[in-house]
């Protein structure tokens, strides 16, 4: 029976479910097709029938008929008579197949990428992205080695060594920097409840202050040193989310340093002063969120009674699982070691917790690939701007400059930004690879880091607002805790606390394009302003509806915009 049941998994696993429509069965496509489909087809009838009987209205399955003189097996027959039998009709079939004119099963079906199609599985055009990017590298290399008798030409390789030895010593000494916030965090928890240091009141001061200098310090070092656009960007990237990290370490904590002291309070007698308002509940991560699994038991388990408690035991317990992780192990202040803000750091992650879900063991083989694929892709992006980037933006600059006549200008600033198009939109995945899959996957089986969800179908966006909860998630759960939910601690309105992150968005990408660029412009942030009314107008019901058109628009204003930010930071 071994053989009966991999022959049953590989029908069953090659064959999608059905579609009912308007009372029609509809066949879905199927992932691949079943080695033996007759003896399959038998051995399914065999293994799905074997415990019901068929009713007297009801045809027999054509596996049960005989043709000639071999007998159909009975209802009770042993398992390896139906399998001889379910043999020998299948010899009978395979000399039916040399028929000059074979049948054609035709039924009603549904095709691959039809709408109502439930095949999910397209990595096939994951591996055609990759063979299309090996025919753009080997052609770009045959175009050089015939032109300059080189295979590559890499005329971007001294920005990439210039700086290299002092961007590697500044980004230690910037990573090291974070620390402070520890033994800061520390000076604010011996003040204690009622000291001036404490997190309430100044503490929050001192932080964001540190916190202000410290990033525009080390933001200002590579336009006083003078970097090449290729380390300042790395260098300011990861000065951004190192400050991220460490603004979420700091005002976490801080919360926790609060709700601690406000348990302390409740030892001791009960005064006017004691402060007993409900517990603050901090914004979770979402690798707390619950499933719907655990929210359905919840729901049963909330149907019991609830256990009537006086109402300082009540506040007592929500404190204490405030300052306790939602896992369970670790507890507020343990956590405050120099190994847990070092581990903080190198998971990849954006938001604090007190501990997070990790994997049994690493996976070096995984994490060699991962590394592989990062050096790949920086290569990859490298070619495509030497070969379609570069040479066109330079030759428009020199075009510019030859002309006065607004018009000529302007049509010369078109073709720069449709010239660009395709070459942004492979630059742009290629980035997305290897931060979101390749980078952040890498420090994830460094770090055992369970969730591995940095991104989720971004592609099929269908407006700004769900893209940029989507492409990005570790940004997006950093703004959604620690801008929009503190905005609306404040008593800021949704739309308004919606505007104030795309604000600070706005202006951390400013931020990013004028390092490269070295020209602080303003048109990143007035484009990623202008997502604001686009999202509205998206978000009218009448147009909601026509998902085809939102995502098809989408695309074209992304590959638009990339190209247009690029052609507007240099050439104006």
């Amino acid at each position: 029976m071994a053989t009966t049941g991999s022959l049953h998994d590989s029908y069953t696993n090659g064959h999608a479910k059905d579609v009912h429509t308007n009372g029609n069965d509809i066949a879905q496509p199927r992932a691949r097709r079943p080695e033996n489909r007759s003896l399959s087809r038998a051995l399914n009838g065999e293994l799905k029938g074997s415990s019901t009987t068929l009713s007297s209205d009801q045809p027999s399955p054509t596996i049960m008929t005989s043709n000639g003189n071999t007998p159909a097996p009975d209802d009770d027959a042993p398992p390896s008579e139906r399998a001889t039998s379910a043999a020998r009709r299948e010899i009978r079939q395979r000399s039916k197949q040399n028929r000059l004119f074979p049948t054609v099963d035709y039924k009603a079906r549904v095709s691959y990428f039809d709408p109502k199609s439930d095949y999910t599985d397209f990595r096939g055009f994951f591996v055609l992205f990759w063979v299309g990017l090996a025919i753009m590298v080997v052609t770009a290399m045959l175009r050089t080695l015939k032109e300059t008798g080189y295979l590559l030409k890499f005329e971007q390789w001294p920005l990439f060594t210039e700086n290299l030895g002092e961007l590697a010593l500044v980004d230690t000494v910037m990573c090291l920097s974070t620390a402070l916030t520890l033994p800061l965090h520390l000076l604010f928890k011996r003040s204690g409840a009622q000291g001036w240091l404490r997190w309430e009141l100044a503490g929050v001061v001192v932080q964001s202050l540190f916190q202000l200098g410290w990033v525009c310090g080390w933001l200002s070092w590579p336009f006083l040193r003078e970097w090449t656009w290729t380390a300042q960007v790395f260098f300011t990237l990861h000065t951004l989310a190192l400050f991220m990290k460490m603004h979420s370490y700091a005002f976490y904590n801080g919360h926790l340093l609060s709700t601690l002291n406000r348990l302390h309070q409740l030892d001791l007698p009960i005064g006017p002063q004691t402060p007993l308002g409900d517990a603050v509940r901090y914004p979770k991560s979402y690798y707390f969120e619950p499933h719907r699994d655990s929210l359905a038991a919840d729901n049963t388990a909330a149907e019991a009674p609830p256990i009537r408690m006086h109402p300082i035991m009540q506040l007592r317990e929500d404190l204490a699982l405030e300052i306790t992780s939602p896992i369970g192990n670790v507890t507020y202040p343990t956590n405050l070691t120099p190994g847990n803000f070092l581990d903080y750091l190198l998971c990849p992650t954006l938001c604090y917790e007190l501990e997070y879900p990790r994997t049994p063991a690493r996976n070096y083989m995984e994490l060699f690939w991962k590394v592989l694929a990062v050096f790949g892709c920086i290569f990859l992006m490298t070619v495509t701007s030497e070969e379609f980037i570069i040479p066109v933006l330079d030759a428009s600059r020199a075009r510019l400059a030859q002309t006065n006549n607004i018009v000529d200008s302007a049509l010369i600033f078109a073709e720069t930004v449709s010239a660009l198009l395709f070459p942004f939109m492979i630059t742009f995945l290629l980035v997305f690879l290897v931060i979101f899959e390749y980078v952040l996957g890498a420090f994830a089986e460094i770090t055992c880091f369970a969730d591995r969800r940095f991104y989720s179908d971004w592609w099929n966006s269908l407006d700004w607002l769900e893209f940029s909860r989507e492409w990005n998630i570790p940004v997006h759960n950093f703004f959604r805790r620690h801008v929009y939910s503190a905005s609306r601690s404040m008593k800021i309105s949704r739309p308004l606390a919606t505007a104030l992150t795309f604000f600070v968005s706005a202006i951390l990408h400013e931020v990013v394009m004028g390092c490269i660029t070295r020209k602080f412009r303003g048109y990143g942030f007035v484009l990623m302003m202008l997502q604001i009314p686009f999202v509205a107008v998206q978000r009218l019901p009448w147009v909601r509806r026509r998902t085809l058109l939102n995502n098809v628009l989408f695309w074209v204003f992304m590959i638009m915009g990339l190209s247009l930010l690029c052609a507007l930071y240099v050439l104006v």
